[in-house]
């Protein structure tokens, strides 16, 4: 199966639609599907309320709660803060159907329209379900094609992970990325459509197209055979090239597994991270007013409420709170070739709401706010300064619409030359295409910056 994930990698062509084809598509279900967003004040907001601590709730104790935590770290500057945060316990669905026409692998994808997306209309999974959303807490149809999920065989099932979603806004969030593959005819519903990895891939590098449920799991997907001796060969003449080599790499490798292992190891061990939850009205520098909930010199972001009403939903209209960012965010990969083949910079950063101290993450992850307040970043300097020829991927892209409103990040993947710096500071290392995807059949190793970032490599042309 590995053969027809990279089979569908390098497929940019699809008979059934061009990616000229989906992406009027695409415009067409934009303009079919009536969307209104309006942000309203909390007490206006049906279905939720603060509680006697003011945290913010929906009234049948599920879907998410905002909630305030105190975070204690010997990590960075900052030893000590408190901030709202979202707790969603429930693990959901990010799931894709895959199904084999003439020899070429195709993924299932529904345009989906969520609250907070900038431009509405994103490709999304086949699934994108909490557990709230397909047990029906909200009164609604089950989401589409659940079934197949549920009563999935062994052998169908290709990928299966659990990852966490933004470590600085979600307490100890994660989803289940879970691929499955069909042999059977199954029902193609109006908004869902095919498509193939490669296609997935150039669709990427268009601003806000494909979903962050979509990224983080086709992250994941194995190109190569941990197991298997014979390894992709290709004259690296251009970058998507460098980076098939990268991912098939068995050997040259910077740093080995174990070096790697021992690195982030030893940096858990030296670091600590306190979670204290903490009443909402009571967490200091926060301030609750009629319509959000603020930082008090209107830093980081804002919790907002919103009645939000969309025509092709499983319910049609509903209210929510969505945390909406102050500034865009940039997330950045360092690349370098190293003994021949491609590494990426690699930090481990610690976040509030990992599950485990420490993720690895993008060689720069921060608010564009961040630029002239924390110039000693690492590496911000260099991403900054990057010469356009320097510059191999340049894209916003969304967080996850359904929780975030109009937040996006600004994706990078910068190539430095020989004489960048092999030493670099205690909290990163280089590592290759291979190793990362490697790391990511695990959970709670690579955050949702850095899979985001790995989903937009495309291997064609």
């Amino acid at each position: 199966m590995v053969n027809a994930f990279l089979k569908s990698a390098l497929c940019s062509t699809n008979p059934f639609n061009s990616t000229d084809e989906i992406i009027k598509w695409l415009i067409e279900q934009n303009k079919k599907t009536q969307v209104h967003v309006s942000k309203i004040h909390f007490r206006e907001m049906k279905g939720w309320l603060f509680d006697e601590n003011m945290n913010l709730r929906h009234e049948s104790g599920k879907f998410f709660s905002i909630e305030g935590i105190q975070v204690t770290t010997n990590w960075g500057e900052i030893e000590r803060w408190e901030q709202p945060i979202i707790n969603q316990p429930e693990i959901g669905y990010l799931g894709l159907i895959t199904k084999e026409f003439d020899g070429i692998l195709y993924f299932l994808l529904q345009a989906k329209i969520e609250p907070g997306n900038v431009n509405c209309v994103q490709l999304s999974p086949t699934l994108q379900a909490t557990k709230s959303n397909y047990s029906q807490v909200h009164n609604g149809k089950k989401p589409l094609y659940l079934e197949y999920f549920i009563n999935a065989k062994k052998e169908q099932i290709l990928l299966d992970q659990l990852q966490s979603e933004q470590g600085a806004r979600f307490l100890r969030k994660r989803n289940r990325n879970i691929i499955i593959k069909v042999d059977e005819k199954i029902p193609i519903y109006d908004n869902f459509i095919w498509l193939t990895l490669s296609q997935i891939k150039e669709l990427a590098q268009i601003d806000n197209m494909i979903n962050m449920d979509t990224r983080t799991v086709i992250s994941g997907i194995p190109m190569f055979s941990q197991s298997d001796d014979s390894q992709f060969v290709c004259e690296a003449d251009g970058f998507e090239e460098e980076m098939l080599k990268s991912c098939m790499a068995s050997k040259s490798h910077f740093h080995t597994r174990t070096e790697i292992l021992s690195w982030f190891t030893s940096l858990k061990c030296k670091y600590e991270l306190s979670i204290v939850q903490k009443p909402l009205k009571n967490i200091h520098d926060w301030i609750i007013e009629s319509n959000c909930i603020r930082h008090r010199e209107n830093k980081f972001f804002k919790v907002i409420a919103a009645e939000v009403s969309i025509s092709n939903r499983e319910v049609t209209s509903w209210c929510q709170p969505l945390v909406q960012p102050v500034q865009q965010g940039l997330v950045a990969f360092i690349v370098k070739k190293i003994n021949g083949i491609m590494h990426f910079l690699v930090q481990a950063k610690l976040e509030c709401g990992n599950l485990d101290i420490l993720e690895m993450a993008p060689t720069v992850q921060c608010i564009t706010g961040s630029y002239s307040s924390e110039e000693e970043l690492p590496f911000l300097r260099d991403v900054m300064n990057a010469k356009p020829e320097q510059i191999r991927i340049d894209t916003l892209q969304s967080e996850e619409g359904g929780r975030f409103y109009h937040e996006q990040n600004r994706n990078l993947i910068i190539e430095v030359d020989d004489d960048f710096p092999v030493e670099v500071p205690e909290n990163y290392t280089w590592m290759t295409l291979n190793q990362l995807i490697m790391f990511l059949e695990f959970n709670n190793y690579l955050n949702i910056q850095a899979r985001s970032l790995i989903s937009l490599i495309n291997f064609n042309n």
